[in-house]
């Protein structure tokens, strides 16, 4: 979390637009070569969401190198804390592809930055629109607070077709966690007092025992924040996935999976 914690410090006020990405680049990854991204990653964001509060942000990478790909950031320029999540692929993962909901808050510039197994960065961007209505950071949760506290850990995974996914060797999987992720910028309208900072911190997703990713969050990730992601096809026929928030709060599913056919 050291990354997003310092980058959130440093941009808890507005940025200009114009500086905005300057500055966070400098911020996060100083004088270090940021390679062109096109026809190593894909970027996937709506031009303007239907609902700013759950953004659908994907992004697909590969190499024909020999090189694996090591970690995916995704960051929101205008956003409180733009590096708004950061997930570390497993080992020997020539291409990946996830997909996540983000809040963004307003108009923005959205991100993928790839970084190969090698320490080359890699990286593309695309504008997404604001869609109207309140800024997504500071947007009281959806539901009944009482069902949310309840519900707070649950989690659901459904394996997908895998249609679409860069090898037959890869299956698909959408990962859902009942959590609010509260960014801290919501004043309760009868106390008048703030909702504490309670975000998701890290999740973990292994495949028997090896990594598939684990991933820092932010105050951007969406309420109930949902993960698409591939994993490699063996025998293995379980996901375990782990979830821990800023509070101490720490779960932990096993799910099952098809195995390799």
């Amino acid at each position: 979390m050291a990354v997003i914690a310092a980058v959130c410090l440093c941009f808890s006020a507005s940025t200009a637009d114009a500086s905005a990405w300057d500055e966070i680049r400098s911020s996060v990854y100083g004088t270090k070569a940021i390679a062109d991204g096109r026809g190593v990653i894909k970027l996937t964001a709506p031009y303007r969401p239907d609902d700013m509060r759950k953004v659908p942000i994907g992004v697909s990478a590969a190499f024909h190198d020999g090189r694996t790909v090591k970690t995916v950031t995704f960051l929101i320029d205008e956003n409180p804390t733009p590096v708004v999540a950061v997930f570390h692929v497993g080992v020997g993962r020539d291409s990946v592809a996830i997909t996540s909901n983000f809040r963004v808050d307003r108009q923005s510039d959205v991100r993928a930055i790839v970084e190969a197994s090698d320490g080359q960065l890699y990286m593309v961007s695309q504008l997404v629109k604001f869609a109207g209505g309140q800024a997504s950071c500071s947007a009281p949760p959806q539901g009944n607070p009482d069902e949310i506290a309840a519900n707070m850990g649950k989690m659901q995974m459904a394996q997908l077709p895998a249609d679409g996914v860069a090898s037959p060797m890869l299956a698909q999987a959408k990962l859902d966690l009942s959590h609010p992720n509260h960014t801290g910028m919501v004043m309760d309208q009868q106390t008048l007092l703030y909702t504490p900072i309670r975000m998701v911190s890290e999740i973990t997703v292994k495949h028997g025992g090896d990594l598939v990713f684990r991933t820092e969050g932010s105050i951007a990730l969406s309420q109930d924040p949902s993960i698409v992601f591939d994993f490699k096809r063996t025998n293995v026929q379980d996901l375990t996935v782990t979830a821990k928030d800023t509070d101490g709060g720490s779960w932990v599913r096993t799910f099952p999976v098809s195995p390799q056919s």
